[in-house]
């Protein structure tokens, strides 16, 4: 049992930012599908094991995610946007020496330029720890699937893991204190500017608008991030084969290939119990699993309850083409296909179709 708090590490932690392009932030998407599940009751008429294949496909997001808010282009962005607000922030101050503010507009504006810095030293950091680590994981997979190594290598492998971890550990509190203070930095200064009001915008127009500005710019941001958190966990939930058609389409093949995945048995479904719609949808009926090609077809009995696809929540019409994995689990072709070309895993149970000395079950579910 997942027992973080709905308001842990999530997707978005990487994402909201603020000004900045990434923060720490809303509800993370697992527990988002969670909250659904409490919410929704009977009325979606949503199973036990499509909640777990939305909690597993929000894990495979966040993880994703993390890796996409390091990336270089995403860096590159993130350190020019900070860069231009320090640069216009002492542009602007600059420009605005004579004019005498009835509030200390100018500490503001120095103290948001140095969030902006002390921000841009964190990203940099947590960057080249990532880089590294990722590097050496690579090459520390790549020695071959004997024995790990000689003693020393494993000892120094452990002190300079040990040493990222401290770094890391550092880096965190201190962006955690910078995001602290920039919130309390935010409402100091809209406080100053709301105070000062019309003196402000004619004794000191230039520092006004700059604080206007950044301000706008910082409450703009939240309120696209939160927007943008919030549409992305309720595509999780309601529309997951969007976000793996999405996944499919921008991502390069990570998990298995398309000879993997078309080593695994082939079905075609027919309905054997009575068809019956409710509310003008069609209703889930038992059936028989029939492999494809081959000589000596086998027959795989699915009860009603078994009888939709965990993934588009579709029932399964006669007909339909289904793909069984090792872990008798099964789904439609064209949902687990895109899922398996991105994750070698069965997004129910997690069991990695790429290693067979995994354990599996018996039954067909």
């Amino acid at each position: 049992m997942d027992t973080s708090p709905l308001l842990g590490y999530s997707m978005a932690d990487d994402l909201l930012r603020s000004r900045r392009l990434v923060r720490h932030a809303p509800p993370p998407l697992r527990g988002a599908a969670r909250l659904l599940r409490r919410a929704s009751g009977r009325r979606m008429r949503l199973r036990e094991p499509s909640f777990r294949v939305r909690e597993n496909a929000a894990e495979e997001l966040e993880e994703r995610q993390s890796y996409w808010a390091y990336s270089k282009p995403v860096i590159v962005l993130d350190l020019l946007w900070n860069l231009a607000f320090v640069c216009v922030g002492f542009t602007v101050m600059g420009l605005s020496m004579e004019e005498k503010p009835v509030v200390p507009l100018r500490i503001w504006v120095v103290g948001y330029i140095l969030q902006c810095v002390v921000h841009v030293g964190c990203v940099v950091v947590e960057y080249r720890r990532r880089r590294e680590v990722g590097f050496g994981e690579v090459g520390w997979g790549s020695g071959g699937s004997g024995s790990l190594g000689s003693g020393s290598d494993v000892e120094d492998y452990g002190s300079e893991q040990g040493m990222a971890d401290d770094e890391t550990s550092v880096t965190k509190h201190l962006e955690s204190a910078n995001t602290m203070f920039s919130f309390i930095w935010w409402v100091i200064g809209f406080y100053w500017v709301t105070d000062g009001g019309q003196t402000l915008l004619c004794d000191s127009p230039n520092l006004y608008w700059l604080c206007v500005t950044f301000l706008a710019f910082d409450m703009l941001f939240v309120v696209i991030c939160v927007a943008v958190a919030c549409l992305v966990g309720i595509a999780v939930c309601c529309c997951l084969p969007c976000i793996i058609a999405i996944l499919y389409a921008v991502t390069d093949q990570e998990g298995a290939t398309e000879e993997e995945i078309d080593r695994l048995p082939k079905f075609k479904f027919r309905r054997t119990g009575n068809f019956e719609k409710l509310n003008g949808e069609a209703q889930a009926s038992e059936g028989l699993m029939t492999e494809c090609n081959t000589h000596a077809p086998t027959e795989h009995v699915i009860s009603q309850d078994d009888a939709e696809c965990c993934i588009c929540l579709s029932v399964y019409d006669n007909g339909a083409e289904l793909r069984g994995l090792p872990c008798h689990h099964h789904f439609h072709c064209s949902c687990i296909d895109k899922w398996l070309y991105i994750n070698a895993t069965c997004p129910l149970c997690k069991f990695n179709i790429l290693k067979p000395s995994n354990q599996i079950g018996t039954g067909v579910v």
